[in-house]
């Protein structure tokens, strides 16, 4: 399965494809892309009507010199009905300019919010084995810079394609039918420009795509920095990250800055090109003028028209940027929207039916992608039920909160299964599987919005005497009185402005509302004092009864009235009994109890020895 967008960028296809899937997506609103495509036309249309019109205008006010004054009336009335016919012209393509921009402007933003929808509900759906891989600023560079590329294209590259053939193509055919010498002396600039074009193309293309990774480096630095704002305030790191981001930042003003000379020189030398061009015009059409092969009218139509066409020449080098900036940014945002998830329901998934909660892990091995294949557990096997609890204590990096995201179907195991009620977890489906089985883990995470809805999160149309029972549970309902606002209180960004065993039991209030039939605990106390952890458990005991417990925990003290505990060491189940028997032993577990009771009785007797030690 595709675990990142790197490993299907090779399927995207070439950017011809990138571009005609854009213009697919455009097509969902066939109406108003129509109603662009029309006006961009009819715009066109007028605007290719002015050249001879006002050509007609020379030469009627040169006639009017010439005309005796017994005519002169006519061709004054003549001359006025062509000027009210030019103005008239030149307003009516003003007006359905409005409505080519306008229109084609609300497509690419139509375009953008479904796109924007799709990428979010994507990322919802995508693995955690994904989100372990790729980080959090590269996913926002893509969701919004990315995005805001594609949807661009559609008023600067479709719209604007639409505008320049019509006008490159038609004042082509209208040029060379007037004169072809002349015509094509006027057109000679363009095979230059399409060469030039498609060079500035190539590169602009590999410098944006530069540039866009390098945007994603400077959104993981900043929310790598506004996320450990207190890390770096504690250490006085303020000037490393300064220079941190200011090297990257640096890096990425470079590649703009390149983009931006290639494209002006591209652009500028078209222009010259341009210039050129029309000077030969108006040199050899002015001998022809004193020839008297060409009326001054008919000169002007043609300087006009190469007057008209100067604005898409210049406007190549902008279509072919448009063109580049949407093939790059485009394959960056489908890399991640044809993305298929590890962890997704299975066909013919079924919902999960509860009946004894019982949870039983059947020779249960697992490697995390990246760790070279290691396993990080290793013929893992226990069983709980309703009414049970299981304890699990062990170093760090022993497989214990790996045990709990199995059973949650974060990732899947590697080895053997795990069943719930005689149910592999792999054939339920999530959500029913996520609804039963809940986890508190150790550092939680709490929305910016009010303590009220961050406890009833999983289920918002929950009543008020739900939510204030969940959060007695839980031993936080005092502090949530104590406040001006009370439940209505707002959290702060991540929970900052809560400490962190306040942070936990909004957690546990979080979870008691849902009434699992698992419930797991995973150092879910750490951050709490011994005796509030005394009172919820004691008041778990009544909730603990209708769901099997796991208890994840360094501190063993948690897990003393556990119905069994097991001692993890490198992934392997070492020890495993009551804690009585296990104290009983004398090995892993009960070393452990010995020194931290050691410790427990040195804080308890000496506190500012260890403070002094600490200093």
């Amino acid at each position: 399965m595709t675990t990142s967008p790197s490993d299907i960028d090779h399927q995207l296809g070439n950017d011809a494809q990138i571009l005609w899937r854009i213009i697919q997506l455009c097509l969902h609103y066939r109406g108003r892309v129509l109603i662009a495509v029309g006006a961009t036309v009819i715009a066109a249309l007028f605007q290719l009507a002015v050249p001879p019109l006002l050509g007609s205008a020379v030469d009627g006010a040169l006639g009017l010199l010439d005309t005796v004054s017994s005519a002169k009336s006519d061709a004054r009335t003549t001359l006025f009905q062509t000027a009210a016919l030019l103005l008239g012209v030149s307003i009516l393509r003003g007006l359905f300019t409005l409505i080519h921009n306008y229109t084609g402007e609300a497509v690419g933003h139509m375009m953008a919010n479904g796109l924007r929808l799709a990428f979010y509900n994507k990322l919802q759906g995508l693995s955690f084995s994904f989100h372990d891989r790729v980080h959090t600023g590269e996913l926002i560079t893509r969701g919004m810079l990315d995005l805001e590329g594609v949807r661009m294209f559609v008023s600067t590259g479709l719209m604007r394609l639409v505008l320049l053939t019509i006008l490159i193509g038609a004042g082509s055919y209208l040029l060379l039918s007037a004169d072809l010498i002349l015509g094509a002396m006027s057109l000679s600039f363009v095979p230059f420009v399409a060469w030039k074009s498609a060079m500035a193309r190539l590169k602009l293309r590999s410098l944006w795509l530069a540039l866009q990774e390098r945007m994603g480096v400077i959104g993981r630095i900043m929310d790598e920095n506004l996320t450990g704002i207190r890390v770096v305030r504690a250490f006085g790191a303020e000037n490393y990250e300064l220079a941190k981001y200011g090297e990257a930042a640096d890096t990425a003003m470079a590649l703009a800055d390149q983009r931006i000379k290639t494209r002006v020189a591209s652009t500028t030398i078209m222009t010259f090109a341009y210039f050129i061009a029309m000077g030969l015009v108006l040199w050899v059409g002015g001998l022809r003028v004193l020839e008297g092969r060409l009326t001054v009218g008919d000169l002007t139509e043609f300087l006009t028209f190469m007057t008209i066409l100067q604005s898409p020449v210049r406007q190549l080098g902008l279509l072919v940027n448009s063109f580049a900036r949407a093939s790059t940014t485009g394959r960056r945002l489908f890399a991640v929207l044809d993305l298929e998830p590890t962890i997704a329901d299975r066909p013919g998934a079924k919902p999960l039916q509860i009946k004894d909660s019982l949870v039983s892990y059947e020779n249960v091995s697992f490697s995390y992608d990246g760790d070279d294949g290691l396993p990080t557990l290793h013929g893992v096997s226990f069983k709980v039920q309703r009414g049970r609890s299981l304890g699990i204590v062990g170093p760090p990096g022993a497989g214990k909160s790996t045990i709990a995201h199995l059973l949650t179907r974060f990732y899947d195991v590697s080895d053997g299964r795990i069943t719930l009620d005689g149910q592999d977890v792999r054939d339920v489906t999530l959500e029913s599987l996520r609804r039963q089985v809940l986890a508190v883990p150790q550092d939680p995470f709490l929305f910016t919005t009010s303590l009220e809805n961050n406890i009833a999160y999983g289920d918002p149309w929950a009543e008020d005497g739900s939510i204030v029972n969940a959060a007695s549970l839980a031993q936080i309902d005092t502090f949530i009185g104590s406040l001006p606002e009370g439940y209505s209180t707002l959290v702060g960004e991540r929970g900052v402005s809560l400490s962190g065993g306040q942070k936990q039991r909004i957690a546990i209030a979080r979870t008691a509302m849902l009434e699992p039939a698992v419930l797991i605990l995973d150092d879910s106390t750490a951050a709490i004092d011994a005796g509030t952890e005394q009172q919820i458990r004691e008041l778990l005991k009544a909730p603990m009864k209708s769901c099997a417990t796991i208890f994840i925990s360094h501190r063993l003290r948690t897990l003393l009235h556990a119905d069994e505990i097991i001692f993890l060491k490198g992934g392997r189940i070492i020890e495993r009994g009551t804690h009585d028997s296990l104290i009983a032993q004398g090995g892993h577990y009960a070393e452990l109890h010995f020194l931290q009771n050691q410790l427990d009785n040195e804080l308890d007797n000496n506190p500012s020895s260890i403070k002094g030690a600490a200093q």
